[in-house]
């Protein structure tokens, strides 16, 4: 999208309007952004489960409490580091969806006793060991959830295994471990073609996680949730019987992976990249613009669908391709000759990354828009 028309805000008693951020910037449509959340939230009512955000992909207080109502704030994080600063916010329901490793439970203890709920995920035995000596250790009940394979391969104990219902007896046992119970990631659902390969991948979580939670009832071992995540199976999930809670993310913000697999509509992402036209090259059909690697990061995008690989989509422009990237620089090129009297230097564009978790990550500060006017500024936490 090209800016034309701008609008105006008063901050320190100074007119502002778009054209006077710094290029390159991070851009949230705050009624995009809202319409993301609210559908998602109706979602989850309509199908009866939890929702249990995940606030890595943007990372800001304010969007967490848009998307947890005050009476149920729970979210889920990434990192140790948004686990603390969400804390800080306010937020005493907490998720750490990675496997806990030993040098880190001296801190999910600190925030266990600082929280109502911090549950942490185990999916190997020495993990269980070391939970229960440092428990034992400290004087320390830990919440945990058993981390589930259910076909994306990452991360998670093979349901089908022996091994992963002994282990789940040993987490049962612990008089350190509150078993709370299983938890998975369809990550593989980004790896569909189409809405009609995410509902496969959707059946296949759920299935997978209500068998496994029936043949632990079977040895005698209750879950009190069993949790499922992913923004493609969040949107195209046909069903979550027997499911407790869903844990997507990227919904918040789409971005041109999520759209080119069928999860949205390009016009429904939240979020873009705003850059500035820095010169044109009539002669070999391209312009230089000044969002890089930095900027835009490199995630190729769904490469699966097509190998030309593009950093971003271009909305109003799709004939234009941001093929190139280094790390400040962005090379957009066109098959036909690009006019260059529509694109002059110093005008600017909007850019829909294919990842926008990684993208906005880059960034210390999103300017919050509507329409073309900037009405907020929201500064994400960072780090680990």
């Amino acid at each position: 999208m090209r800016i034309a028309e701008f609008g105006l805000r008063i901050e320190n008693g100074m007119t502002m309007d778009i054209t006077n951020l710094m290029t390159p910037a991070f851009l949230v449509d705050l009624p995009k952004l809202k319409t993301n959340i609210r559908n998602m939230k109706e979602r989850a009512r309509l199908h009866g489960v939890c929702l249990r955000p995940h606030v890595k992909t943007h990372k800001t207080a304010e969007i967490a409490r848009m998307q947890t109502p005050q009476e149920a704030s729970g979210i889920t994080v990434s990192t140790l580091a948004e686990a603390r600063f969400f804390q800080k916010a306010g937020f005493d329901n907490i998720t750490y969806a990675f496997p806990i490793t030993p040098n880190k439970m001296a801190e999910a203890a600190e925030l266990t006793g600082r929280m109502k709920h911090f549950h942490i995920l185990i999916d190997q035995l020495e993990t269980v060991l070391a939970v229960e000596a440092y428990g034992r250790d400290n004087n320390v009940c830990f919440s945990v959830f058993l981390k589930i394979d259910c076909g994306y391969h990452r991360a998670g104990v093979d349901p089908s295994t022996a091994e992963s219902i002994q282990l789940a007896k040993q987490m049962h046992a612990s008089q350190h471990i509150i078993f709370r119970g299983i938890l998975t990631h369809a990550g593989h659902s980004y790896h569909c073609r189409n809405p009609e390969e995410i509902i496969m991948i959707a059946r296949q979580e759920r299935d997978v996680m209500v068998e496994f939670a029936d043949r632990l009832k079977q040895h005698g071992l209750a879950c009190e949730t069993i949790s499922v995540g992913s923004t493609p199976t969040a949107i195209h999930a046909p069903g979550w019987q027997g499911i407790s809670e869903i844990r997507p993310g990227n919904y918040a913000f789409f971005d041109k992976f999520q759209s080119d697999i069928g999860s949205c509509r390009l016009e429904e992402a939240a979020a873009t990249v705003l850059t500035t036209v820095v010169a044109n090259y009539p002669q070999r059909h391209q312009m230089l613009i000044d969002a890089g690697a930095l900027a835009l990061s490199k995630d190729p995008g769904a490469v699966h669908l097509d190998d030309e690989i593009v950093y971003g989509a271009i909305p109003g422009y799709p004939h234009l391709k941001l093929f190139d990237i280094s790390q400040e620089h962005g090379l957009i090129t066109s098959e036909a000759s690009i006019a260059c009297d529509d694109f002059p230097v110093g005008s600017l564009l909007q850019i829909i990354p294919n990842h926008s978790c990684l993208t906005a990550a880059l960034f210390p500060k999103y300017h919050v828009v509507e329409g073309n006017r900037v009405v907020d500024e929201w500064r994400p936490m960072r780090g680990w």
